[in-house]
């Protein structure tokens, strides 16, 4: 007999149920598991990017060192700027920090941060001008398209 695995991407929850969790998890570790299915659901589902980056953000700076939540958080950034083209500069620099301390220490902060940072500089220097002036100043190493003549100084 030969069975299938298969996976579901969860599903975006009410913005109530989604605070709820979060919080409780960011409070109590036991509820890590059920939190994560939930930002995981929210980045890849809810249609509210300011939701989405508000609660990625808050996870990746409240939850503690060693907490897998972390590492999602992260990825849960880059899922946020491929989706809506778009993170705030704090957003932004938290998943480049999640992504520093990954490859630092994976006991701090999992790999999957640096997915996620890895998606953030793929879809936010894309060639668009105020994003890739934006890059340059951060620093990122995106590739700013100074070669064409696109770069706004």
């Amino acid at each position: 007999m030969h069975s299938h695995l298969s996976f579901e991407n969860p599903p975006a929850l009410p913005h109530g149920v989604v605070v709820e969790a979060l919080e409780r998890a960011l409070h109590d570790r036991s509820a890590e598991g059920e939190a994560a299915g939930i930002l995981v659901g929210t980045a890849l589902n809810d249609d509210d990017a300011e939701f989405v980056e508000h609660w990625c953000v808050q996870v990746g700076t409240r939850a503690v060192s060693g907490s897998p939540l972390l590492g999602l958080a992260g990825l849960c950034l880059g899922h946020t700027a491929r989706r809506f083209g778009h993170l705030s500069d704090e957003a932004r620099a938290l998943a480049q920090s999640l992504a520093a301390r990954a490859e630092a220490d994976p006991s701090d902060v999992d790999g999957r941060a640096l997915d996620g940072y890895d998606d953030v500089r793929s879809f936010l220097t894309c060639g668009d001008v105020a994003c890739c002036r934006c890059c340059r100043r951060a620093g990122c190493g995106g590739p700013a398209y100074e070669g064409l003549g696109l770069l706004m100084e």
